[in-house]
């Protein structure tokens, strides 16, 4: 078998590859541009892909029998095709859950608390060293317990999310992106009522025909004066314009894992807004935890495992 990992560094240096290795021979790859896919993958059975495009005229071009995608969602791969071809696509699914929890509560905490403009007037010579009380309170943040916490997209994550801000006191309601989601535990309200009466709305929802631009200038105004807003699901499920704009004329805070283009463009509106300390923004990094990311690769060796062991379902 001849593996081929097309974006290495999406699993990070300190990740072990070897257990893939064992596989077959295998070729790594920090990243793979477009026009680099085609020669990297035609000669493959195997490949490993996170965000690299794999689509009709690749696989029409190439070999390759089983295609390892190093996440659990699937669209960068021309899944129609792949199953018109006979090339078996396999995911990894949950397997970042703990890690995106962790980090829906380290955003919010750090926007509650005001932790960066704390931080700030601490160092700052002009801040506390010039005090005349003991502490600061110029600047107040709010508990959790007692507030509604709003959940978009009440899957594995956003179940888990729920669980944790239940254990702070928190109220919990939801809004299902499909329509199809119920859940006995928690109020599922509509959208406009979800963000009327939420203190903090956390976005856990694929990105598809329902969710584009779900949050943008017609409802963004809907949001609660001091609530927290925070997308740790797809970027363009918020309308990131609409929402720099709403940011520069409200007393909301923001904190956002994805965007629109990942990479952020230099041009995006995110980049603009006046007062930066109610945005914050991360690099898609809330699903990449050193443990996350073990157990990715340990999800792609049983994926290839059972490939070659026959179980091509």
């Amino acid at each position: 078998m001849k593996i081929v990992i097309l974006d290495k560094d999406t699993l990070g240096d300190e990740i072990d590859i070897k257990p893939i290795e064992r596989f077959g021979d295998t070729v790594s790859y920090p990243y793979t541009k477009k026009d680099q896919t085609l020669l990297r993958t035609k000669d493959a059975d195997i490949i490993i892909t996170n965000k690299v495009v794999i689509d009709k005229e690749i696989m029409k071009k190439s070999d390759i029998k089983l295609i390892c995608v190093a996440a659990t969602g699937m669209n960068n791969i021309d899944l129609q095709y792949a199953k018109e071809k006979g090339i078996v696509v396999k995911n990894v699914a949950g397997y970042s859950t703990p890690s995106v929890v962790q980090t829906t509560f380290a955003m919010a905490l750090y926007l509650i608390g005001k932790i960066g403009y704390l931080d700030r007037y601490t160092k700052s010579e002009t801040g506390w060293v010039q005090s005349p009380i003991f502490t600061h309170l110029k600047n107040p943040f709010f508990e959790i317990a007692g507030k509604t916490w709003g959940i978009i997209g009440l899957g594995t994550i956003g179940k888990e999310v729920a669980k944790v801000a239940n254990a702070f006191g928190a109220n919990i309601v939801y809004y299902s992106t499909s329509g199809r989601n119920r859940n006995d535990k928690f109020q599922r309200l509509s959208l406009k009522n979800l963000l009327l009466n939420s203190d903090i709305v956390s976005i856990h929802a694929p990105l598809n025909e329902q969710t584009k631009d779900l949050i943008n200038k017609e409802n963004l105004k809907y949001l609660k004066q001091n609530a927290i807003l925070l997308n740790l699901g797809r970027g363009g499920i918020i309308n990131e314009k609409d929402l720099a704009d709403f940011l520069d004329k409200s007393e909301i805070q923001a904190g956002l894992d994805v965007s629109e283009h990942e990479p952020i463009k230099e041009t995006s509106p995110l980049r603009s807004v006046k007062n930066g300390e109610r945005l914050l923004l991360t690099p898609h990094i809330a699903w990449a935890s050193r443990e996350s990311r073990e157990r990715l690769v340990e999800g792609i060796c049983k994926n290839i495992k059972d490939f070659i062991e026959g179980d091509k379902s």
